[in-house]
């Protein structure tokens, strides 16, 4: 487990730091666009990327350590969500601040282990895993949190009594959705754990550890977008409670570890980062103080809070048009890669910037348009009805907020290349750069639509 202590507490993110030299992310990220488009990484051959400030990310991993070693007696394991980055040199990154890594498959769990993170120090949670799966978590050591009885009693068919592994399970708590079903997962009917409000599940639970001693973990996640921090804090309290009904039943510290997931929210209006995690930690604090006093082992799943603002996307103004009364820009950034913005945009806005054709913020009179992406369908416009100076043929516009799941899991839709992904780090006026991964090439896209099976289907009707 980590030690989270630290003797000093740097800036959160984003906002400027007193004393730090840290500019505003504002700034840091206008300097980067500025620089990226000098240098060739964004412009008329290379229309849209991915940027993630390198320095921003270890200041937000410092800033959920230094949020936890305020309980003196704790120990964390931090683990990052794979899924909110799913890009090797970022999961390398992490590794090298000191985190974990939770994953939920087979490909996450190979990335993870291609960045570096040991077995001990990565979780494996999804609601269906196979028995390759789990042969495979247990040889290695990985921990396991199963999703349901079933796979419990799967788990016990296939462990060896030496296997490392740390085995836990996941429990619905079911205390209520937040403004997002889709990110709700402690709700009566969610997918996720054992349902401790059902008729007879807690006490299955209880009976559960009691048959199994190697059984030592519980698991719970109560969701992240639209969940407010008490909701969060309401599902873990219910968790620990299970953690002591189990331990005061059987009159030993059978469950010595309770994994918390993660899902903070993360503020899409402005710069500044809220809810803060020492924000998330009161609120523990508040609903179960037992939690925190070292008893229990803990385990955190972070991932959007940790990336979310660290991340921008800049993509290239194509066209310019008017419809209706109505300016819209036309970029390279839709649907493939804002997904979840253009499908649901109630629930997922993101604040735009406008930049010229050298990368430098556009100024001027404000004017109402819509910024809409490549894509073909209607639907496929990132921000509407936006008030930004006027837009025009080879500029730039900059979605900010989106280092986590935007540009490191695209949709193929229209066969659109994934693009590329730059990091960068150092002081305003000297950034860095480097590759995190390259633009997708139509080669590669072909290869993935089957062209070295091109005859397959012709071969089997000749073949009648």
């Amino acid at each position: 487990m980590d030690e989270t202590r630290r003797t000093t507490q740097p800036p959160e993110p984003g906002a400027t730091a007193r004393g730090s030299g840290h500019a505003p992310r504002s700034a840091r990220f206008a300097e980067a666009v500025r620089q990226a488009v000098a240098e060739g990484l964004l412009g008329e051959t290379r229309p849209l990327a991915g940027f993630l400030d390198a320095d921003g990310v270890r200041r937000s991993v410092s800033s959920l350590r230094e949020a936890f070693a305020t309980e003196p007696c704790l120990r964390v394991l931090h683990t990052f969500a794979a899924k909110a980055a799913s890009l090797i040199p970022v999961l390398r990154l992490l590794a090298d601040c000191g985190m974990g890594c939770e994953v939920s498959g087979p490909g996450e769990l190979r990335l993870a282990f291609e960045a570096g993170f040991p077995p001990e120090r990565i979780v494996l949670d999804s609601p269906a895993k196979t028995r390759d799966e789990l042969r495979l978590a247990l040889a290695l050591g990985v921990a396991v949190n199963a999703d349901s009885f079933g796979e419990v009693r799967r788990i016990e068919e296939l462990r060896s009594p030496g296997s490392p592994s740390v085995l836990g399970l996941r429990v619905n708590p079911q205390v209520g959705g937040g403004s997002i079903d889709a990110m709700s997962t402690a709700t009566a009917t969610s997918k996720f754990g054992v349902a401790l409000r059902d008729p007879g599940a807690r006490e299955q639970v209880v009976r559960t550890f009691a048959e199994r001693p190697w059984l030592t973990r519980l698991h719970a996640h109560v969701g992240s977008q639209g969940c407010s921090l008490e909701l969060m804090a309401a599902g873990i309290a219910e968790t620990y409670r299970l953690a002591e009904e189990i331990n005061g039943a059987l009159g030993t510290r059978r469950v010595t570890g309770i994994d918390i997931g993660g899902g903070l929210p993360v503020n899409f209006d402005d710069d500044e980062v809220r809810p803060a995690f020492s924000e998330y930690v009161a609120a523990l604090r508040t609903a179960a103080p037992g939690l925190l006093d070292g008893r229990y082992d803990l385990v955190t799943e972070f991932g959007r809070s940790l990336l979310a603002k660290n991340g921008f996307i800049g993509a290239r103004v194509e066209y310019t048009k008017d419809a209706g009364g109505r300016r819209i820009a036309l970029t390279h950034a839709g649907a493939q890669i804002a997904t979840r913005t253009v499908l649901v945009p109630d629930a997922w806005p993101l604040r735009i910037g406008a930049f010229d054709q050298e990368g430098r913020p556009r100024s001027g009179p404000q004017m109402v348009q819509d910024v809409a992406g490549p894509c073909c369908f209607a639907g496929d416009v990132v921000a509407r009805a936006r008030e930004l100076p006027e837009l025009r043929e080879g500029d730039f516009v900059v979605l900010y907020d989106t280092g986590a799941y935007y540009f490191s899991t695209p949709w193929s839709y229209n066969s659109l290349p994934r693009p590329a992904v730059y990091g960068f780090a150092g002081e305003s006026g000297a950034l860095r750069f480097a590759p995190v991964r390259d633009a997708q090439t139509l080669d590669s896209v072909a290869a993935e639509s089957g062209l070295h099976h091109v005859d397959a289907l012709t071969g089997l009707v000749g073949d009648r």
